[in-house]
Parts: structure tokens; sequence; C-alpha cells
């Protein structure tokens, strides 16, 4: 949790909370989707967190994946925009966050691949035949239901 979200928490509790995020979708030349393993869930999403006061939603995505993934990506456009309902998330201290994400598509120019070890175990590049059988966030699923991600 950021120091901006802890001090909001310190006033309103457990209240829902609108939350700004990015993330980035990147594909490599074989078509493969980077996916991280969310260390708190076990589940596979793809890389982003909280807009952080002040920064550019483009900004935060960049920063995100490479927080997350030691990765550094350029963003190639602007993938979609989603809230609601499925971007509710209930955490086990009972703390509700709504996300409205702000979902970029990237391509990976440098760095060097490896977990965060606090946010992420690990991370994988999967093709879209295997993401089927993956344990997966909810985010993912309404990426696939969406059509902004392909699942063979």
């Amino acid at each position: 949790m950021s120091d901006y979200v802890a001090r909001l928490r310190a006033l309103v509790g457990t209240t829902p909370l609108h939350m700004p995020t990015a993330c980035v979708v990147v594909h490599d030349t074989e078509g493969r989707l980077l996916l991280v393993r969310k260390a708190d869930s076990d589940l596979w999403s793809v890389p982003g967190g909280a807009v952080e006061p002040g920064e550019r939603p483009e900004e935060a995505a960049r920063r995100e994946a490479l927080e997350e993934t030691g990765l550094e990506v350029a963003v190639t456009g602007l993938h979609a925009a989603l809230g609601g309902d499925r971007c509710r998330t209930v955490y086990p201290n009972g703390d509700v966050l709504v996300y409205v994400a702000i979902v970029y598509r990237a391509v990976v120019v440098g760095g060097r691949e490896r977990a965060d070890g606090e946010e992420v175990s690990e991370l994988g590049w999967f093709s879209p035949e295997a993401l089927g059988g993956l344990g997966r966030e909810g985010f993912v699923d309404l990426l696939i239901d969406e059509g902004l991600l392909t699942v063979s």
C-alpha cells in the first residue's frame, strides 16, 4: 500500500476508494503475453498498479512494469479504459478498492527479467493457448471478455 493510500485509509477506513490504475499488455515477437504472478493472490495478471498523485498514467504503467518485472517497456498505444463492478477488489483486511484501469499496449525495450519478490513472485510469457488453463485474476478475465486478449 502506498503512503498516499495509507493516508486515505486512515481517514475513511474500509470505505470503497476509486483508484486510478495503469497496466501494460506486452507481447513478444512470438505472440506470447507477459504475465506476472501476484504474490498476495498467487494468480496471474498483467503488470500494473496505482497511478500516484501527480503521475501521468503512461508513466505509471512504465514504472509498474519496471518495478514488477525488471523490464523497461515503451508504450505503443492506448488499449482500453476499464472500470465498473468487475474492477472492484476486497482485500483480506476489508479494504475495498474500485479501479479505473488505463490499459496500454507496450513492447520491451530493455532491462532484465526478474520478479520483484514483493508484489510479484514470478513472471512468464504465455501463448494464447496457455491462458485458458492459468489461475488468473478477474481483471485478466475482464480483458479477455472485452476482446482485449485472445484465449485459444
